[in-house]
């Protein structure tokens, strides 16, 4: 217990420390690992754990891609995105300690085929990726709402929608598995 606190202590001194980046949502990124952090602490699943590590490194990727000034690579924002994805889910999984479960893909073929077999899953980067694709989808659905309401917005909205959106795909994963 002395540790976690300890732990909290150094994540909101460095959140205060830290020096200001103009980057794309700087808030969800700080929202996504907080809740990352709260969701450990309080031990929940392995794939809800996942879902909000997911949403975190790509909202860090994001964040990290605007503040590379010069454009020299074609589809660099999505790719400095997906490696900062890459860089942060891969050295997680070994730690996650999260189960795995299976899927079973009929499509075509005899069973052993690769579209007729059974798939082990690591929930964990199952849930990465699901939280990642939330992470993306969220700015899409802030638009929409913003255009349900001929265009306006209300405070924090991107924020709002993003967490929204995070908190209850977990919830549905933690109630569901």
């Amino acid at each position: 217990m002395k540790y976690k606190l300890i732990f909290v202590i150094v994540l909101v001194a460095g959140l205060f420390a830290a020096r200001p980046a103009f980057a794309h949502c700087p808030l969800c990124t700080i929202g996504a690992g907080l809740a990352v952090t709260l969701g450990a602490w309080l031990g929940l699943n392995s794939i809800v754990i996942g879902i909000l590590v997911g949403g975190f490194a790509i909202a860090l990727g994001g964040w990290t891609a605007k503040l590379i000034k010069s454009k020299k690579i074609r589809h660099q924002d999505l790719l400095a995105t997906l490696g900062v994805f890459l860089l942060t889910i891969i050295p997680i999984v070994p730690f996650a300690g999260g189960t795995n479960g299976s899927i079973y893909i009929s499509l075509a073929g005899e069973y052993g085929s690769w579209l007729n077999r059974t798939y082990s899953v690591s929930h964990f980067l199952l849930g990465s990726l699901l939280g990642g694709l939330v992470m993306l989808a969220a700015p899409v659905l802030s638009s929409y709402l913003s255009q349900l309401r001929q265009g306006k917005r209300i405070a924090f909205q991107g924020v709002i929608t993003t967490l929204s959106a995070l908190l209850v795909m977990s919830l549905i994963f933690q109630l569901v598995i």
